[in-house]
């Protein structure tokens, strides 16, 4: 009986001895600091080495030994525009190595501001698309953790994040909507407490993963964010074909099988953030304050099926602790907490809804966000706390992972201070702080980045003072960045979640009126006017100051975001004496921009139409 088995032992004895396959498809792809190298998946590797040279010499060296198939070669240590060589070799479950791939090379150069910009979204992006569950697309609720736990509000920052990378032409349409309906079809059969979705499910069979001892029912703050990409999602994807249709349909059932009036709990003024069938309200959390849940009661208001009455936002949302009078380094915050609280506060409700051009009784909320981040720059600028590396470049203060606790909320408060920036803060802030914003993606990657950049973008977070750099990336900081840079870049997804028919009837319904100048309150009308008004593109214009002198005064022009269209002049001191002239671009198109005049004591703003 040994005689058969013999044979077949020593075959498997040499099977297990050869080695794995040369891997396939090596590229390598060059930014300003780093170059990505990828490969395609071998069957049954263990493991691959992924060797290195330079420009002028055949010398290959280890670079890296890992499990994944891409790294990232952080170079611009070395110099400037370097040119590298790769190889890729795999190895096999008994630890023989195959031979190495052919060579590919690639070479750094220095990167103007939208392709800074590609890179960021396209990396950061890679957290929805790679990283995604396999079974349901969800997004993993973050990089190392439980790999089946899987979050609602993040994959609806996910889905958002999907759009972009189909319009950017990263994915194909097909490709982006099969993962969507993919979504969709898992969240048709997952969990769900009278339409709501729980924060955490597994994302294998759907089933509510609690997200604390009384938390493992419905969670209605996640599920508007996931409603609000789902939402962005359903007018996207406006073909008349029977995927495009048949997902439309899905999506629309999930969204009006939301009972966004159950959670009023028993009828009240207020909607609760949460319910479980086994602990009922215990949670008790009312709705009321600003933070991060405005989208709620939007999306409650324009549900077709479940709606809550317009009154809600006044008896539930803006009732207590919401108007906050106090302005910080001189930019008033208009409600909210001390300082604006973390920065997220400024992000989540507004990946889809757009709050330009509109306002409610408190405030136009661009103009809030704006301020919101203008005020954690400053307050990084003057540092009151002595933090290491704190500055004009270098400032975001949100909840994120953190060296001490664990996760913790940062902010102004200086309890609430301990050093930690995440990333995430003042990249989704891009569309109220286009120019600070980028300082700050600047100074992570190229002063940062060698600790900082990863596979998927910038890690969550990182604190100086303790010399520590997170490890992790956060479904909830990896959307935002993505989702915010481009509505900064293009307007795509709040133009999307805006053409949803239930949204304006919603927003009038809860007191929003047109706000067509967004950022009335910094026109200084008293002291500085501009003639001709209209003007035309390429037509000169001048310029007269009423006030005392301003010495040294820098004078740029703007959109109506904020985002500098031209520099007029770095220093130059203005009298009540004289006029000055400049000439507006010729490219300029028609539309309302702001001459700005930035001087030691602040700033000034005159609108300026052109036609």
């Amino acid at each position: 009986m040994l005689k058969p088995i013999l044979p077949i032992l020593i075959c498997w004895a040499s099977i297990s001895l050869l080695p794995a396959q040369v891997p396939q498809g090596v590229l390598a792809n060059a930014f300003e600091c780093h170059i990505d190298v990828q490969w395609s998946t071998v069957p049954n590797a263990n493991g691959y080495k992924v060797y290195r040279s330079d420009a002028f010499n055949n010398t290959y060296t280890l670079l890296k030994q890992t499990t994944s198939t891409t790294i990232t070669d952080w170079i611009c240590d070395e110099g400037p525009a370097l040119t590298r060589n790769y190889k890729v070799s795999s190895i096999s479950s008994s630890g023989v190595e195959s031979a190495t791939s052919e060579m590919v090379s690639a070479t750094t150069a220095p990167m103007g501001d939208s392709a800074l910009l590609d890179m960021v979204q396209r990396a950061t992006f890679r957290y929805f698309w790679d990283f995604g569950h396999p079974t349901s697309g969800m997004a993993r609720e973050r990089s190392n953790g439980n790999n089946n736990t899987v979050t609602t509000g993040g994959t609806g920052f996910g889905v958002m994040s999907i759009l972009v990378a189909c319009e950017r032409g990263w994915i194909t349409r097909t490709e982006a909507l099969n993962r969507v309906v993919q979504i969709a079809s898992f969240l048709q059969f997952a969990d769900r407490f009278h339409g709501v979705f729980p924060h955490w499910m597994h994302g294998g069979t759907g089933k509510v993963q609690p997200f604390s001892q009384y938390d493992n029912g419905g969670d209605l703050v996640e599920t508007a964010f996931l409603m609000q990409g789902l939402l962005t999602a359903r007018a996207y994807f406006d073909q008349n074909t029977p995927l495009e249709n048949g997902l439309r349909s899905i999506l629309t059932s999930l969204w009006e099988e939301v009972e966004w009036d159950w959670y009023r709990k028993n009828n009240s003024p207020v909607l609760y953030w949460h319910w479980s069938p086994n602990y009922g309200w215990q949670m008790n959390f009312p709705l009321r304050g600003f933070y991060e849940a405005q989208i709620v009661y939007i999306l409650a208001v324009a549900s077709p099926t479940h709606p809550v009455p317009g009154s809600l936002y006044q008896s539930g949302w803006t009732s207590s602790n919401y108007a906050n009078f106090s302005s910080y380094y001189g930019y008033p915050i208009y409600c909210g907490p001390y300082g604006g609280g973390p920065m997220f506060f400024a992000h989540y409700s507004y990946l889809g809804f757009d709050p330009r051009n509109i306002k409610d009784a408190y405030c136009n909320y661009f103009v809030r966000n704006r301020n919101h981040a203008l005020i954690q720059q400053r307050y990084s600028i003057l540092n009151p706390e002595n933090h290491q590396g704190y500055s004009a470049a270098c400032w975001g203060l949100t909840s994120s992972d953190d060296p001490i606790s664990g996760y913790a909320a940062h902010d102004l408060f200086p309890s609430n201070d301990n050093g930690t920036i995440a990333p995430t803060a003042a990249l989704a802030s891009m569309p109220y702080t286009p120019n600070e914003s980028m300082e700050a993606l600047k100074y992570f990657y190229r002063t940062q980045g060698a600790k900082l950049w990863g596979s998927y973008g910038f890690y969550d977070a990182f604190n100086l003072d303790q010399n520590w750099v997170a490890s992790s990336y956060l479904a909830i900081d990896q959307g935002p960045i993505v989702d915010m840079i481009e509505n900064y870049r293009t307007g795509l997804l709040w133009r999307y979640f805006m053409q949803n028919p239930e949204i304006q009837p919603a927003l009038t319904a809860v007191g929003f009126k047109p706000d067509l100048i967004a950022a009335q309150e910094l026109e200084s009308t008293e002291l500085l006017s501009v003639f001709p008004v209209p003007a035309s593109a390429g037509s000169i214009l001048t310029i007269n100051w009423q006030g005392d002198k301003l010495e040294p005064c820098q004078a740029s022009i703007a959109d109506m975001t904020g985002r500098t269209i031209q520099r007029v002049w770095k220093d130059k001191n203005l009298t009540s004496t004289q006029n000055v002239e400049i000439q507006l671009p010729l490219g300029l198109s028609a539309g309302v921009y702001y001459l700005v005049l930035t001087h030691k004591t602040g700033k000034n703003y005159k609108k300026i139409i052109v036609l």
